[in-house]
């Protein structure tokens, strides 16, 4: 019995252990869950708060469509060049919760107080407002039957039915209804449309630019009545230069270009916002844009909006200031239009239509002039116009001819195939069933040159030889040249780093490199040395020449020097928020001897004996260096019908002064003649272009130099004065 009990009471004591442990085990449990519960709060407090709070006002906060003033460009003077002019806007802005019919309210309203053209109104719009004057009739146009068939496909969603049913309404809608409306339904029309073509919160322009004062004060008065209408100030962006660089906006009725709506949208774009779409507008869109207004919606249980807060003011855009020196750039295209007209009376320029001529400062890049103009004629009057056509600048690239050949000396240096001051014999090279090739200055002797006089008398034949010996070739007269193929990479290779063919890297969109040779037959090799195989830009010419000129670097031209807060009379400048750097892309290959030797050679076209530019600058206040070229080459300009036709492109590129180098140009002139062997008067004009453009630059400087000292003396003057009065009063 005793021993019965004794296994009942440890039967007792083992079930009370093992409920204590259940109870242990479904605490701890309990205490784990809590334990995790309380650390999930915490992350999502404490680590993650902010993120959802960001993701919270996201939902919430809006960046409203108003019209900021975009920012203002200035050249480097400080001159304006693209400016905003104020002007009424009337706009409307919808809401989740609007219906058509609201809408349609609205524009009736309007219609009293303003007057919209109907121009833009389509056929589509015309029916999508008829079926919404007729509800009834637009119904009635297809019928029960029509629709059941169209719903037998168990295949086909509501959606699609919907849709299809939607297009048989349209379609048959009549011309005869469709002319119906009145003049003011039209006007109604065109105001509904503009008001449909918004966004959920987001204003859209319903009129703007031509917006009376008796317009705009009528519908201020009437701004309570007209829910979601308002009135407002829009900008319209001025220019006050021709240049083509400057770019180009849409408008408000535009938007965004269909090819670049995921691009913008995807930074909190709206469709019907207006963009830059070319050159400067387009590059720096981000910084020209400024910012829009943050309003946060408050919503009732509905979802009806009760209020609306702003958040954040809208920003206007950051003014730019280019490089660009808007005087000399002006002075340049006039000078250069007048020439391209004069030139085009001679016989020999039929096929001359467009010029060039660039400057930069070749020690920073800073883009001084980039003009280009283009000669069209008037179908109307027959005469010959000039339009601007500075974007060829660096989007059209020519063969450039002897300008080249400072880069081919340079190459042959690098590639240990020339050594300074060496001596070559100029003459005539014979190769098999191949045309003779030689110098213009020497057709058919031997003349001794080195490497400063094959620069500066333009030899043809010192550059052969170089190229002779990079690839490797015997030349042997009227025999077969066989060369390492391999010389035509190495050439361009030294040419690129210079900056021929290949992107200068402007900050410009749209740069083009040019085209490059395919041939790899020998003598396609010498006219590669002289520049008549690969094509390059004015751009390129310049910047290759600036890298020469400040002694081997090559630097990527820029067109934007300052960003600056905005300015508030747009006359005073906003403070600097940050200048653009210089940006070094390479260095040449060279030493600072071998740049210095061409350097003199490029010296010698101006001042020596037989220099190609000699007397060119003769009474100058300054030195100058340079290069001249000429191309033979085909016509591929603006006259499809003219393609191919024989002609000549006249080339310059230099820099000032010569000793040490400020400003660096290129000019180009395509196509100059259709005579190859007349061209003397492009050639004089070419000169002309030269001298001019070198001369009023250091004209300007001089001028600007003596303003600047005489504002320097007289507010030393008048700080001396108030000295002066200050000791008196004491």
């Amino acid at each position: 019995m005793k021993k019965s009990m004794r296994k009942v009471d440890q039967a007792k004591i083992r079930q009370r252990k093992h409920i204590a442990f259940r109870m242990n085990l479904l605490f701890f449990s309990i205490f784990i869950l809590f334990s995790l519960l309380i650390f999930r709060l915490g992350y999502l407090q404490i680590v993650k708060g902010e993120e959802y709070t960001r993701l919270l006002e996201k939902t919430e906060e809006i960046p409203v469509n108003t019209s900021v003033p975009r920012g203002r460009i200035y050249d480097r003077t400080g001159k304006i060049l693209v400016d905003n002019k104020p002007m009424n806007a009337i706009t409307y802005t919808k809401t989740t919760s609007t219906t058509a019919k609201d809408m349609l309210e609205i524009a009736e309203a309007l219609s009293e107080l303003i007057q919209q053209d109907t121009k833009r109104v389509t056929l589509g719009d015309k029916r999508d407002f008829w079926i919404l004057n007729h509800p009834e009739e637009a119904a009635a146009k297809v019928t029960k039957e029509e629709i059941k068939k169209i719903s037998s496909d168990g295949s086909v969603s509501k959606s699609d039915i919907q849709r299809q049913v939607n297009i048989l309404t349209r379609d048959r809608i009549t011309d005869e209804e469709l002319a119906s409306f009145t003049d003011h339904e039209l006007e109604v029309l065109a105001i509904y449309r503009e008001m449909m073509s918004g966004y959920a919160y987001s204003p859209q322009i319903i009129k703007s630019g031509n917006v009376t004062n008796r317009e705009f004060a009528a519908v201020s008065e009437r701004l309570d009545d007209l829910e979601g209408v308002n009135t407002t100030t829009d900008w319209n962006r001025i220019k006050f230069s021709d240049s083509t660089i400057l770019g180009t906006m849409t408008s408000s009725v535009e938007g965004i270009p269909r090819s670049h709506l995921d691009y913008y949208l995807a930074r909190n774009y709206s469709r019907n916002d207006r963009i830059g779409r070319s050159y400067f507008e387009q590059q720096y869109e981000e910084l020209l844009k400024g910012q829009k207004t943050i309003v946060k919606n408050i919503k009732d249980r509905t979802g009806r909006v009760i209020e609306t807060k702003t958040v954040r003011e809208g920003v206007p855009g950051k003014d730019l200031i280019l490089s660009m020196d808007s005087e000399l750039q002006e002075f340049l295209e006039e000078l250069l239009a007048e020439k391209l007209l004069e030139m085009k009376k001679d016989p020999k320029a039929g096929l001359l239509d467009r010029a060039f001529i660039v400057m930069m400062d070749p020690n920073n890049g800073e883009v001084l002039s980039l003009v280009g103009k283009r000669l069209v004629k008037d179908e109307d009057t027959g005469k010959w116009e000039i339009r601007d056509y500075a974007y060829g600048t660096f989007t059209a690239a020519y063969e450039v001819g002897s300008t080249v050949k400072p880069a081919t000396v340079l190459s042959g240096y690098s590639e240990n195939v020339l050594s300074l001051g060496e001596v070559k014999i100029d003459e005539p090279i014979y190769i098999s069933r191949t045309q003779k090739k030689a110098s213009l200055f020497n057709q058919n002797g031997r003349v001794s040159v080195n490497d400063i006089q094959a620069l500066g008398r333009s030899s043809n034949v010192y550059m052969f030889k170089i190229a002779m010996s990079m690839g490797n070739a015997v030349y042997r007269p009227h025999k077969p040249l066989p060369i390492d193929t391999g010389a035509f990479d190495r050439l361009r290779n030294s040419y690129a780093s210079f900056g021929l063919g290949v992107k200068t890297e402007i900050d410009l969109p749209g740069e083009y490199s040019g085209v490059t040779g395919t041939d790899t037959i020998s003598g396609k090799l010498l006219d590669f040395a002289i520049g008549q195989f690969d094509t390059y830009t004015p751009l390129q010419m310049l910047q290759y020449v600036s890298t020469i000129a400040n002694g081997g670097n090559r630097v990527a031209p820029k067109i934007l020097k300052e960003i600056r807060e905005p300015s508030v009379d747009g006359e005073t400048l906003g403070s600097l928020l940050q200048e653009t750097e210089i940006k070094v892309l390479n260095h040449i290959n060279n030493t600072p001897e071998e740049i210095e030797q061409v350097k003199k050679g490029m010296h010698y076209t101006y001042y020596g004996p037989n220099g190609t530019g000699r007397n060119l600058f003769d009474g100058a206040s300054y030195t100058a260096a340079g290069k001249t070229g000429t191309a033979q080459t085909s016509y591929f300009g603006d006259d499809r019908s003219k393609y191919g036709m024989a002609s000549v492109n006249l080339t310059h590129i230099g820099f000032a002064p010569a000793e040490n180098p400020e400003i660096a140009y290129a000019l180009l002139i395509p196509y100059a003649s259709t005579n190859r062997g007349d061209y003397i008067f492009a050639n004089k004009t070419m000169g002309e272009l030269v001298r001019q453009s070198l001369d009023h630059y250091f004209e300007l400087k001089k001028n600007r130099a003596q303003v600047n000292q005489a504002e320097t003396t007289s507010q030393l003057i008048n700080r001396q004065k108030e000295v002066e009065k200050t000791d008196d009063e004491e």
